[in-house]
Formats: structure tokens, C-alpha cells, sequence
């Protein structure tokens, strides 16, 4: 009888040996794939990183750029996880942040949701299509060329009564939020709404009111911009061209013919450039050019629409380095004005 009891707890304590390497085992698994899902995984030098899918990227793009720049420990547990998760197959373009501290578990949802983080873009101080496509394309995904031709697209331009000489209306400078793997067809619908948004009931009466346009009220506000940077002369100089559209005198705006000329970077134009054969020089041809020539930003629009009603025809630079102007109403007093700035140059040794 002792025997069988002996043989019994024997077996017993096998049977309990055998369970508990068992439970050891399974709890050793689970612990091993549990920290797959949720140890941290992300160690980064900072406290985050900027990661960006481009477009057309499978997960294996993903997994090579993730392990190249050292945003995974685990290489391998975030395979595991990923696969797991069925990220393989939900891969998403676009720029996002990701998190020092980070679980495989947190980066993989992250990515996998497409939850990335907008942009802030901003243009200014350019007056060509070219060089608004090169400025953006080194802001978001899209390069020069496909903004472009986003840019100058026939049935886009029909279709919102643009054509290649005015479509640069429709790009306010102003910075605006956009994700960053916005193309090039995207980024013009944008703008095109920014654009829409300004030209609210109220902004187009006033333009009627001037007998102009709003693709007309641009183009003068680029005008105006590039005559002066002070936003409250602004509207005296809109007064002033408004004036001379009114009466039929030619605008003779150099920055016109700085635009015909191609030469965004000359400070003064000769009496040789003002000959230049273009639409686009105002010393040759009367009323407004074909298009803007720039992109003029809101002041300089709200100050065409909202425009000094005076009686000024000429204006010359002041006498000083203040960026001002002197109005006149007669030419008389316009000669005076620019013997005095032309003395200031000789004064000051400027050619």
C-alpha cells in the first residue's frame, strides 16, 4: 500500500513538474511578444523625429528607412508587429512625427492611421510662376516641374477663365497649413479656394465699383506692390494709377518693365529697357498689362479695392532713405519733385 502511494505522488509531481515548465513557457512567450507589442522601441537622441513616407512607398521602403536612420531598436519586433497588424498592406504617404519612447505598438498605429502632421507654407517676394513652383516644391512633396504643369493646365485654365498671363492671380502670398505630400493638382485646387475665399460679395462690389476686375484688381495691386513697400502709401499709389486709367495716360510703371525684361533683380531701368517690345511694358502701351506681375499680397490687394480717392497723376521717390514717395497733380510739380531726388543721388554718390 505505502508503494502505490509513492508512485502515486511520483507521478504527481511530474505531472505538477511538467505544468509548471509549461506555464513557465507560455508565460516566457507571452512576456517575449507582449514586450514586442508594448516595451519601447523608438530611441531617439531628441524628443522626436520628422519621418516622411513618400508617395508610392510599400512597407519594405518603410521598414529600410525606419532602420536607416535608427528610429527602431527592435528591428524585429516591429516586423512582427507590423505583420501582425496588417500594416504591410496599409502603408500611407506623408510627413509625420514620431515620438522618442515610443512602443511598436504606438509607431504602427501611428503610421498605419496616416495621422500626420500638417505643414505651415509660405511664399512671398517672387513675381513668376517658375519661381513660385521652385519655392513651394522645397516645401512639400511635389517638385517644380509637376507644379507647373498644375500650374498652366489647359482644361483647369479654361475652365476658371484664367489663361497662362493671369493665372498667377489666384496665389495670394500668405502662409497656409497643407500636408506635405500635397501634389501639384492639390495645391493649385488650394489656392484656388484661398483665392475664391478673398473675392468675397463685398471685395468683388468694390472692384466693380473701380470698373475693374478681379484678376484686373491684381494685376494693379502687383503694380502697386512693387512701387512701394509701405502699406500706407499703398492706396495713394492705387489712387494715383487709377487715376491715369481713368484719363487714358499711360501707367509708365518701371517695375513693368523690370518684369518684361526679366531682370527681377535691377534696381534701376534705362531709357534703353524702356523701349523693351512687351505687352507687359506700361511705357508703351496704355491701360493695364496682360497679368500681374507678381503676387500681390493682401494689403496691396485691399488697397486697390480700398483706394485714396486723390487727384495725383505722378509720383517720385523722396529726397531720403525712407522708401516714401512724392505726389504731385501737376507735371510742373513732378519735375520739381524729381530734380530734388535727382540732386539727393548726386549728393550721395548713387548711380
Amino acid at each position: 500500500m505505502a508503494k502505490k502511494k509513492s508512485k502515486s505522488s511520483s507521478f504527481k509531481l511530474v505531472l505538477l513538474t511538467i505544468l509548471g515548465i509549461g506555464m513557465l513557457a507560455v508565460l516566457l512567450f507571452g512576456y517575449h511578444y507582449y514586450s514586442y507589442i508594448y516595451s519601447k522601441n523608438v530611441k531617439l537622441e531628441d524628443d522626436q523625429v520628422v519621418f516622411f513616407i513618400p508617395t508610392g512607398s510599400d512597407y519594405e521602403a518603410v521598414f529600410t528607412e525606419l532602420q536607416k536612420h535608427k528610429i527602431i531598436h527592435n528591428p524585429e519586433s516591429f516586423n512582427w508587429v507590423a505583420e501582425k497588424k496588417n500594416y504591410l498592406n496599409k502603408v500611407k504617404p506623408g510627413r509625420y512625427i514620431i515620438l522618442n519612447g515610443w512602443s511598436n505598438e504606438e509607431l504602427v498605429n501611428h503610421l498605419r492611421s496616416g495621422n500626420q502632421s500638417p505643414i505651415k507654407i509660405t511664399f512671398h517676394n517672387i513675381s513668376r510662376l517658375t519661381q513660385l513652383a521652385s519655392v513651394v516644391s522645397k516645401q512639400i512633396e511635389a517638385d517644380s516641374s509637376e507644379l507647373i504643369s498644375a500650374f498652366l493646365n489647359p482644361e483647369w485654365m479654361s475652365a476658371n477663365q484664367l489663361k497662362k498671363e493671369t493665372v498667377q492671380s489666384i496665389f495670394i502670398p500668405n502662409t497656409y497649413e497643407l500636408y506635405w505630400n500635397t501634389n501639384g493638382e492639390q495645391f493649385v485646387k488650394r489656392m484656388h479656394q484661398e483665392f475664391l475665399h478673398f473675392w468675397s460679395k463685398e471685395n468683388k462690389t468694390k472692384a466693380k465699383a473701380i470698373g475693374l476686375t478681379p484678376v484686373q484688381v491684381s494685376t494693379l495691386a502687383s503694380i502697386v506692390e512693387a512701387e512701394t513697400k509701405k502699406s500706407d502709401e499703398m492706396p495713394k499709389v492705387a489712387g494715383l494709377y487709377l487715376n491715369r486709367l481713368k484719363v487714358g495716360m499711360k501707367l509708365q510703371s518701371d517695375p513693368t518693365v523690370v518684369f518684361a525684361i526679366n531682370k527681377p533683380n535691377v534696381h534701376r531701368v534705362y531709357y534703353e529697357d524702356l523701349k523693351v517690345n512687351s505687352p507687359y511694358n506700361t511705357y508703351i502701351h496704355a491701360g493695364l498689362p496682360p497679368g500681374p506681375i507678381g503676387f500681390p499680397s493682401t494689403k496691396a490687394l485691399n488697397a486697390v479695392l480700398n483706394r485714396d480717392q486723390n487727384n495725383y497723376i505722378y509720383m517720385c521717390a523722396k529726397p531720403d532713405y525712407s522708401g516714401y514717395h512724392n505726389f504731385a497733380k501737376s507735371y510742373s510739380q513732378h519735375q520739381k519733385n524729381a530734380a530734388k531726388y535727382r540732386a539727393f543721388l548726386k549728393r550721395e554718390g548713387i548711380r
